[in-house]
């Protein structure tokens, strides 16, 4: 449940192999804006209802200067949440124009593994200040200059245009994670229409490498879902386990930035 969770508000996850990476450059056309609300349906190998997880964009401003506040919550409802609950609080500020997040809090409750941190990411000095509440401890990490939190860099890969990717191409990006930088990648699949709530989609499969162990099945065990248009929101996340699966669906929408494709068919 905790992975799944992970999985929609960070939209790749941790990942390991070496392909050709396939350079990204921002669009001029923004895939999301303030006010951009959605909603997803976790359930346990398809008919249990595990919880949802909810992302939502606000407009604020630091230092003068234009930002987003992104907002992204998971609960687990009904039987799942009897053995395993899950509350979740992720948040972060990002700048509009360069999509840098300057401020990042993590503050989770997943079957009693709690964390509660604060960082504050300085693009001048290039340190991360890490404020952990639970431990009462402040840390500063060297970061990158293009460094993402694990909520932002969902929309900084959202804003990106990937026109040009072919099956098999990778995109990466550096993360900052757990006090230290993780590099990422997502695998390009295919193109493919979906089946939603809403009807059929035209849409974008990714594939994130994850390590196999205790809770994936397999290194691929991980394949999202996202909308084929000028949105690029997540639609689909499935995920194998060591013992059945979980999958995440769009659930409900509200404010996106630019129209939601929908085949009535």
């Amino acid at each position: 449940m905790k992975k799944l969770i992970l999985l929609i508000t960070l939209f790749i996850t941790t990942v390991s192999f070496g392909q050709s990476v396939k350079t990204v450059i921002p669009e001029k056309k923004s895939a999301f804006k303030a006010g951009e609300w959605l909603r997803f349906r976790m359930s346990y190998s398809n008919f249990l209802n595990a919880g949802y997880s909810t992302i939502e964009v606000k407009g604020t401003n630091n230092n003068g200067k234009e930002a987003f506040h992104i907002i992204g919550k998971g609960k687990s409802t009904g039987l799942v949440s009897l053995f395993f609950k899950v509350e979740d609080d992720y948040q972060t500020f990002m700048y509009k124009e360069s999509l840098k997040p300057y401020r990042f809090i993590r503050k989770i409750n997943e079957g009693g593994y709690t964390k509660d941190q604060e960082i504050f990411f300085d693009h001048d000095t290039q340190l991360a200040t890490v404020n952990n509440y639970k431990h009462k401890t402040v840390e500063k990490h060297p970061i990158s200059s293009d460094i993402q939190d694990m909520l932002s860099a969902l929309y900084f890969l959202r804003n990106q245009e990937i026109s040009n990717l072919k099956k098999g191409d990778n995109i990466e990006l550096q993360m900052f994670m757990d006090d230290e930088i993780t590099v990422f990648k997502l695998q390009f699949l295919e193109k493919e229409t979906i089946k939603t709530k809403f009807g059929k989609v035209k849409a974008i499969a990714f594939r994130p490498l994850v390590q196999a162990g205790r809770v994936f099945k397999e290194q691929e065990s991980v394949t999202v879902w996202v909308s084929d248009d000028a949105n690029k929101i997540p639609l689909l996340i499935k995920a194998n386990l060591a013992v059945g699966s979980l999958r995440a669906d769009l659930d409900a929408f509200k404010g996106l930035a630019n129209p939601f494709n929908i085949i009535f068919k």
